[in-house]
């Protein structure tokens, strides 16, 4: 069953998340469009349910918005009258569900339309692969209310935009339109209106039929890797190499290209 362009509005006994899976692809909808997508508290539980104990199959993941937005960030209806420690606890606890889905071990493309503002861009920038379409406005909004970004932005914006861009982007409420967030890296493909999901779903598609160790691999290591001392990074660059190199799936592979045919991985 393929995915259709918009999920449907939500009804009060529609999900939060709305799931569908073509094959070896889940598409997941945040849809809550009367409010953006804004990620309250249940949006983040269903988020981290998914990628918790994701289907069986499952192989690639695309994540998008209904109505035209991504996420606009935090709902700050929720975020009012919080001591100190709750704050802290909710933000670790975002910090916990974005690793989720950085490293679920499952690839997650992202389809970006609109607001991809505040902890939208976190959420984005946790996805592997982004696609946007023209229009989107990417912004870390935090300083004009007053506040800080806690779902990993530090982290994740942070080392793509890099530290002192980033600081920019915050002190001034810089909105990043398309080009420019494909140009800085914020996003990985800018594509034409309505062309944002279609693309994400080719991408998703291409990806799944990867090995999936091989998949497995570039998601756990690549990022870690780079938190880490070069020789250290070098070392754990072989391990994954001498692991996924001895593996079935690579004699597969190999095999694969040299009777010029398609690999079938396990």
């Amino acid at each position: 069953m393929t995915a259709p362009q918009d999920a449907p509005s939500q009804t009060p006994t529609a999900p939060m998340l709305a799931v569908e899976i073509d094959g070896p692809v889940a598409t997941l909808t945040l849809n809550r469009p009367a409010k953006r997508n804004a990620m309250c508290d249940a949006l983040l539980a269903e988020i981290d349910a998914f990628f918790a104990a994701p289907p069986e199959g499952v192989r690639a993941v695309i994540l998008h918005g209904a109505g035209g937005h991504f996420c606009s960030g935090l709902d700050l209806s929720e975020h009012v009258s919080r001591e100190a420690e709750a704050v802290l606890a909710h933000s670790r606890n975002w910090h916990r569900v974005m690793d989720r889905v950085q490293f679920s071990g499952l690839p997650v493309v992202s389809a970006l339309q609109g607001a991809v503002i505040g902890g939208g861009l976190e959420l984005a920038c946790a996805t592997h692969v982004r696609v946007a379409e023209p229009g989107c406005i990417f912004q870390l909004p935090e300083g004009m209310r007053g506040i800080f970004v806690g779902g990993g932005a530090t982290v994740r914006v942070g080392r793509i935009l890099g530290a002192d861009r980033m600081c920019e982007m915050m002190l001034t409420g810089r909105k990043y339109a398309t080009e420019e967030a494909a140009a800085l890296g914020l996003a990985h493909y800018a594509v034409g209106p309505g062309e944002a999901l279609a693309k994400a779903r080719a991408l998703a598609h291409q990806v799944a039929k990867n090995a999936k160790l091989s998949n497995y691999m570039m998601i756990q290591a690549i990022a870690r890797i780079s938190d880490m001392a070069k020789p250290d990074g070098l070392f754990v660059e072989s391990l994954c190499a001498a692991i996924s190199q001895t593996s079935r799936d690579a004699e597969e592979g190999l095999n694969a290209f040299l009777e010029k045919r398609p690999p079938a991985f396990r």
